[in-house]
């Protein structure tokens, strides 16, 4: 005995096109959704690396306003007593009345003399505050050192 193949229905045939688009659906949506989980938490760790280098930075510069407070404060210290600064400066020459000398025209011996500078710094002093002749400082030439013939 032999069973006559039937075809089903096309009810069945229909639900059961359903099911299989379901289960595919859902398939679909779980990797949709594991694929999307991932490039959520790949970015989460991006973020937060980011942000781990920005508050190692801010670290840094809350370090280097903190030193440049140091700073400042010493600095106002400094500008607050003034002549605690300048007392130990009184022994030096008086490079104030030296410029004031050459500006007046006076020589390199005046302003040693006057002045208790060293030949240097009169001469110093001379150029950069004596007077100019045609638009130009006058600019001292130190005589070159005599050379011995080798002959």
């Amino acid at each position: 005995m032999t069973l006559p193949l039937t075809l089903p229905s096309m009810d069945i045939l229909l639900l059961a096109g359903r099911a299989v688009f379901l289960v595919f659906s859902f398939i679909v949506a779980a990797i949709a959704f594991t694929a999307w989980r991932r490039a959520a938490q790949t970015q989460t760790q991006h973020v937060l690396a980011h942000t781990d280098l920005v508050l190692q930075r801010l670290a840094e510069l809350e370090a280097r306003v903190d030193a440049t407070k140091l700073s400042v404060s010493q600095l106002g210290d400094r500008v607050d007593r003034p002549g605690q600064q300048a007392a130990p400066s009184s022994g030096a020459p008086g490079y104030q009345i030296a410029i004031r000398l050459a500006r007046t025209g006076a020589s390199r011996e005046e302003l040693m003399t006057g002045c208790g500078l060293t030949q240097s710094e009169a001469e110093l002093v001379q150029r950069l505050h004596g007077p100019t002749f045609s638009g130009l400082r006058h600019e001292f030439v130190t005589p070159a050192a005599p050379t011995a013939n080798t002959r």
